[in-house]
């Protein structure tokens, strides 16, 4: 590759002093060699030193520093012992290789309160592609009788979960520390029993393992159910201008998925500090807001902000829309995986719209291969559909 020297400031200088001689002065040979010499020093240096420090080696200039000399991490404030320790920790994860696999796959972490009434259809979408994806279950009110070998044998420990709250985030945690005990496991992906998927296997597949970032959701919403649901409690570790809100149906590369497992100083913030029925009447929902302010806080650059589990909040509700039987239609689903723009709608007076373009390792890509939230009741639409289906 060709190598571009620009004029350092002090060559530049240099020659601007010397062309305000006198020409006669410049007439000697004297001159003409001193010139050639210091030029010839500084295109060395240039060459042998990056660019922006041989300026400050041979010029001694006061406000040079090296990059080695520049902290690893520029901090607004003096971080506790705690964050300190956290800091390191994260940082080793994530600059440590990921493991190599023979045979990567996908796990599928249902995380439901019994029964999986899309059973059957997960069944047609995995079947034929044995050895590239596990199955895991958090069932938290009651164990779910299964209709697929898939299913079968593939519940854990579960606990009680209550909407909204910390129990929530700790049921993810616990399907993912399962899964993780697998080293073939790659890319985990959350789901409920409400989701569906609207892509086939080789396309799901490929998306999510040779993905550059993991898909958490992740935006900025400054009206009272976003960055109104903070609380000063959470000071010094998680400053407001952090706080931030996304879905909780992620889909993330191993190493992001042992960071949330190495993870206590901001789970702990989140488990005393946000929660339904705070002071001052604030409600505040971890499984929307812990895993996107950690990631925002931690590893802004490795997640796509984006989760690839749609969802219409069109209708401006509490919840999002649910789809009967008679909204079940090839047309649905086509517009679904066509979508390549993610929306998110935020809470302030005039419900403004954050838009987050799709992209796929730099590519523009369609933003969804699962969908939610979808009634029993549409399962053998569902699956009429998805056997017809000549999506990839």
């Amino acid at each position: 590759m060709k190598k571009v020297l620009a004029w350092p400031q002090g060559i530049k200088n240099l020659l601007v002093m010397l062309r305000s001689r006198k020409r006669s002065q410049l007439r000697g040979p004297t001159w003409i060699i001193a010139l050639v010499s210091i030029v010839s020093i500084f295109l060395i240096a240039a060459y042998i030193f990056p660019p922006g420090r041989s300026t400050c080696y041979f010029l001694n200039s006061k406000g040079c520093g090296t990059y080695d000399e520049l902290p690893p991490n520029i901090f607004s404030r003096e971080l506790t012992d705690d964050e300190t320790e956290s800091r390191v920790v994260i940082k080793e994860i994530l600059k440590s290789p990921s493991i190599q696999s023979k045979n990567p796959k996908v796990a599928f972490l249902f995380l439901t309160p019994g029964a999986l009434p899309f059973e059957r259809l997960w069944h047609k979408f995995f079947q034929g592609h044995e050895g590239r994806f596990s199955v895991y279950v958090h069932a938290s009110k009651e164990k779910p009788v299964h209709v697929s070998r898939y299913f079968v044998g593939r519940d854990i420990r579960s606990e009680p979960v209550g909407w909204g709250r910390i129990s929530m985030v700790e049921a993810e945690r616990r399907l993912l520390a399962n899964a993780l005990l697998d080293p073939d496991n790659q890319h985990f992906v959350l789901l409920s029993e409400s989701c569906i998927p609207v892509r086939h296997f080789d396309f799901v597949y490929n998306y999510l393992l040779f993905t550059n970032v993991s898909f958490v959701d992740c935006f900025w919403d400054p009206g009272p159910h976003g960055n109104g649901r903070y609380i000063e409690h959470m000071l010094p570790e998680v400053e407001k201008k952090d706080f931030r809100k996304g879905s909780q149906w992620f889909s993330m590369k191993r190493q992001h998925a042992i960071i949330v497992m190495a993870d206590s100083l901001y789970l702990t913030k989140f488990k005393h500090h946000c929660r339904p029925n705070m002071e001052g009447g604030r409600n505040c929902y971890a499984d929307e807001h812990y895993l996107p302010t950690y990631f925002h806080m931690i590893d802004p650059s490795g997640i796509a902000n984006w989760s690839v589990t749609f969802v219409d909040w069109s209708e401006g509700k509490w919840h999002p829309r649910s789809f009967r039987d008679h909204d079940i239609t090839r047309e649905l689903l086509k517009n679904i995986t066509s979508v390549s723009e993610s929306t998110h709608f935020q809470s302030d007076a005039k419900r403004s719209m954050v838009i987050t373009p799709c992209v796929w390792n730099g590519l523009r890509r369609p933003c969804f291969l699962f969908a939610r939230k979808f009634f029993p009741e549409t399962l053998n639409r569902l699956m009429n559909l998805f056997a017809n289906s000549t999506r990839h």
